[in-house]
């Protein structure tokens, strides 16, 4: 399984807690230059993922190699970043004191690049952190995750404190800066509809467990949305169902795409990100790999 090409790649990967397995027979393989969506309910393995990834928790069973190199306990692999939902920052430390501290920790650190992202932000360098709006206080954090210029840069529900709208400039900044940077990112988030369009490659983790893991694009192309009147019997198999959203006008049936033709009186959709991964989660289905 080494490859220092590839930012993460497990097989069988688990770990088990004494009130049991986290996340059990994991198997990945995360491509570079990807906007990963981590998603899943509460209690799917997203934390316990991204604390194996960083050497934080060892597995219990499994391999996981992150760019080639099996995370430890010495610290985080030097290509890898990782900002958690808390954001910690010391709020007596200005912005400039903060930066100041990312460079006297990181090796690779680029001040130039912290500071020109800060300045973009419009975040002022003598503010103290204490002092700032959460907007703001996540354009720091994410300075200082990106100024030690990474790899792979993993989020852990970074957003979720924000409102509407800045949840929307730093998710456009961030999309931004990933592109230009050739960074992959995951970022674990319960917001489908900020991850619809931005994100191009999906792993939805359940009880534990893989449930669809691949680009975005091939897994939507893998699946078809049925349109039809409420009271009708879906048109294929039981046991090929994924979903039935039922309203009062229609249902909306989510199916493999190979049983799209054949339908009379259903309309087939191309469903969206929402449309998948709210339907593998609401059925447990099986993994459909890409």
């Amino acid at each position: 399984m080494v490859d220092g090409q590839t930012p993460l790649r497990t097989e069988g990967l688990g770990k088990k807690y004494r009130r049991g397995w986290a996340l059990r027979d994991c198997t990945l393989s995360i491509p570079p230059n990807r906007l990963v969506a981590l998603v899943g309910p509460n209690g799917a393995g997203k934390s316990t993922l991204m604390g194996l990834v960083t050497g934080l928790v060892r597995p219990t069973a499994g391999a996981i190699s992150v760019f080639g190199d099996t995370p430890g306990g010495g610290g985080l692999h030097p290509g890898v970043a990782f900002l958690a939902q808390s954001k910690p920052l010391y709020p007596q430390f200005t912005v400039a004191d903060t930066l100041r501290l990312g460079q006297r920790t990181n090796p690779t650190w680029d001040q130039a690049y912290a500071e020109a992202l800060i300045q973009r932000a419009q975040v002022p360098m003598t503010a103290k952190v204490g002092t700032l709006s959460g907007g703001q206080r996540t354009r720091v954090a994410l300075a200082l995750a990106l100024g030690k210029r990474p790899r792979l840069l993993l989020l852990d529900e970074p957003l979720a404190d924000l409102d509407p709208l800045a949840r929307e400039n730093v998710l456009r900044s961030l999309v931004e800066e990933s592109r230009q940077q050739g960074i992959t990112v995951v970022l674990s988030s319960h917001v489908l509809t900020e991850l619809e369009g931005v994100c191009d490659h999906l792993v939805l983790l359940s009880a534990g467990q893989v449930r669809l893991a691949g680009d975005v694009d091939t897994l939507l192309d893998k699946h078809v949305l049925l349109v039809g009147p409420p009271d009708s019997r879906p048109p294929v198999p039981a046991s090929s169902v994924i979903d039935i959203d039922r309203t009062p006008g229609s249902q909306q049936v989510l199916v493999p795409s190979s049983l799209a033709d054949g339908a009379p009186g259903w309309q087939p959709f191309r469903p969206t990100l929402g449309h998948l991964t709210l339907g593998y989660m609401r059925n447990g289905a099986q993994e459909v790999a890409a």
